[in-house]
């Protein structure tokens, strides 16, 4: 099957979905425990929730794709996913695949949609990659909420003493618009606001979106959403969210978004996608509730960490496993023949040309990445995620480097093929966990000092020699320990594209350093947000967004998404 005449968008317009209720009778889900939102599209009810959670049934296996460093000609770690588990159902196996809620940011920019791609996707994919059951416009009003509360605060007589000039909240938009990047509030004198500093962050970006993530709970989620840190008063001492009585008016307008969203794949196969942080800015996780609603649905769950291993699987494991005791039983890591060349030096326009020696010195990028897995304790496969122009001599180099450091590799051909392209994969996947135990463990431990955390990962996972920390950014560190948050994991922001701060530095560099240029507490999140080099947390549009060819014709029919 060719899809070389086809779009993604056009493959799943031809796709006859199975209504959305009959997907839930799949994995054991009557009429009563979902609700519909169209023909296609669901929600899981709390009381499913909370039976499932409650129930004596043992976990499924949990399956975490991940990748070697992005690069331009783009990796496919989501088409991977979705192909793996329709994979897995094809060879006889119960499987959900648990992905992340797409953002308007990339959709709009560089990136394009975010539901797989070519014959591995999810659907409705409009929906999906659009405002899908709103879940996004939830997070991002419950987050201004709190800043337009905080705003009010100042407003009448800031009885709690905040400094103006050490407000941690800003705002957020599910859009990328570097021109709110750094901006100031409360012009216009007395009769609007007091003025000061602020900024907007990309929806995804936002505290509110991990603490969503990581909640098991509506209840939960209303605690995790008070301990949220605003700001600081005068003396230094930390203001929250539930000081300002703003946290249970946030949690209303999370309750409906914290249910999991139930779809499917191209396949008629079960898939629940449900938030979505970026992993070079946040954790890069879908939500703990739906991850964890799987492992009781499916005796397989596949899930998706974003952008490289050293960003996605890293705070999947010392975040989210850690937060939420689970235990991972193999990883997946996507490679690609055009991306291991792109590491051995060649530039994208030539990628298609065939090229041994720069395959060769590419797999460093790779060999690396499958070494940082192996610190965890969890087997690891190699999903070769292939294109129509790799040759067959590129692909057995991989394989036969895979396998001299003890790992097996498939060739996936999902893309074209769907499910059937990826059953040697699903194989390979279960025949490792069957004969290789997971023994996972974490990076660092609770207890160790944040900065030694932060070195700890940037030496260890990403191959730095060391971290450069301002003397202003190292007492932001003491305090953090000062006010009881040193047993916090870190969660670095740093660029997907390279191991080091620099994007520029492909492949495996050495001899770098890591510098630390600021630090912020997500005290409902649960973790210490540590900003490296010169990233953002709200990018900017490309000088040709995918925006200028997204349109919607007479017939109502939206066009150039993807």
């Amino acid at each position: 099957m060719s899809t070389s005449y086809l779009s993604d968008l056009e493959i799943a317009r031809q796709t006859t979905m199975t209504p959305i209720d009959r997907i839930a009778e799949k994995i054991g889900l009557s009429n009563d425990q979902i609700e519909c939102y169209g023909r296609f599209k669901a929600k899981i009810s709390f009381e499913t929730i909370t039976q499932n959670q409650q129930t004596s049934r043992p976990n499924g296996h949990l399956i975490l794709t991940t990748a070697l460093s992005p690069t331009p000609a783009g990796e496919g770690k989501t088409t991977t996913s979705v192909g793996l588990t329709d994979g897995l159902n094809r060879i006889g196996k119960n499987a959900i695949v648990c992905l992340r809620e797409p953002s308007l940011g990339p959709s709009f920019g560089m990136k394009g949609g975010a539901a797989g791609g070519g014959y591995a996707q999810v659907v409705p994919m409009e929906d999906i990659n659009l405002h899908f059951t709103g879940d996004l416009h939830a997070i991002s009003t419950a987050h201004n909420l709190l800043a337009a509360v905080l705003d009010n605060h100042l407003h009448f007589g800031n009885t709690l003493r905040l400094d103006t000039r050490r407000i941690a909240w800003n705002r957020v938009v599910d859009l990328n618009d570097r021109a709110l990047r750094k901006i100031i509030v409360g012009l216009g004198g007395a009769a609007y606001s007091v003025p000061h500093e602020s900024s907007y962050d990309i929806t995804v970006a936002s505290e509110v979106m991990a603490i969503f993530c990581l909640s098991n709970s509506i209840f939960e989620l209303k605690e995790r959403l008070g301990k949220i840190i605003v700001g600081y008063t005068t003396a230094g001492e930390p203001v929250t969210a539930s000081q300002l009585l703003c946290h249970g008016a946030m949690a209303a307008l999370l309750k409906d978004a914290l249910k999991p969203n139930l779809v499917q794949t191209l396949e008629n196969n079960p898939a629940l996608i449900h938030g979505g942080p970026f992993a070079n800015i946040a954790h890069g996780c879908n939500s703990v509730l739906a991850t964890k609603l799987a492992l009781k649905l499916a005796d397989y769950t596949v899930t998706e960490a974003g952008f490289g291993a050293d960003l996605g699987a890293q705070k999947f494991f010392d975040i989210k496993c850690r937060q939420a005791a689970l235990q991972p039983s193999a990883v997946v890591v996507v490679a690609t023949v055009r991306a291991l060349k792109y590491h051995g030096g060649i530039e994208l326009k030539d990628l298609t040309q065939p090229n041994l020696n720069a395959l060769n010195t590419g797999f460093a990028n790779l060999r690396k990445h499958l070494e940082n897995i192996r610190l965890y304790g969890v087997p690891v496969v190699v999903a070769i995620n292939s294109f129509p122009t790799d040759t067959e001599e590129e692909t057995q180099l991989i394989i036969k480097k895979c396998s001299e450091i003890g790992i097996k590799a498939a060739k996936s051909e999902h893309w074209a093929h769907g499910g059937s392209g990826a059953e040697e994969l699903a194989r390979i996947v279960v025949e490792t966990i069957d004969k290789e135990p997971s023994t996972f463990k974490l990076l660092y431990p609770n207890e160790m000092p944040l900065l030694e955390k932060v070195e700890t990962v940037c030496r260890k996972i990403y191959g730095a020699d060391r971290i450069v920390v301002e003397k202003n950014v190292r007492k932001k560190f003491e305090q953090f320990e000062t006010l009881g948050f040193g047993h916090f994991p870190v969660c670095i922001a740093k660029t997907q594209y390279s191991f080091s701060a620099d994007p520029a530095l492909r492949n495996q560099p050495t001899g770098f350093d890591i510098p630390i240029r600021d630090a912020r507490v997500s005290a409902g999140a649960g973790f210490i947000v540590v900003l490296t080099g010169e990233i953002m947390t709200m990018p900017g549009l490309s000088k040709s967004p995918a925006a200028e060819r997204i349109d919607i014709d007479e017939n109502g029919q939206i066009i150039g998404l993807f």
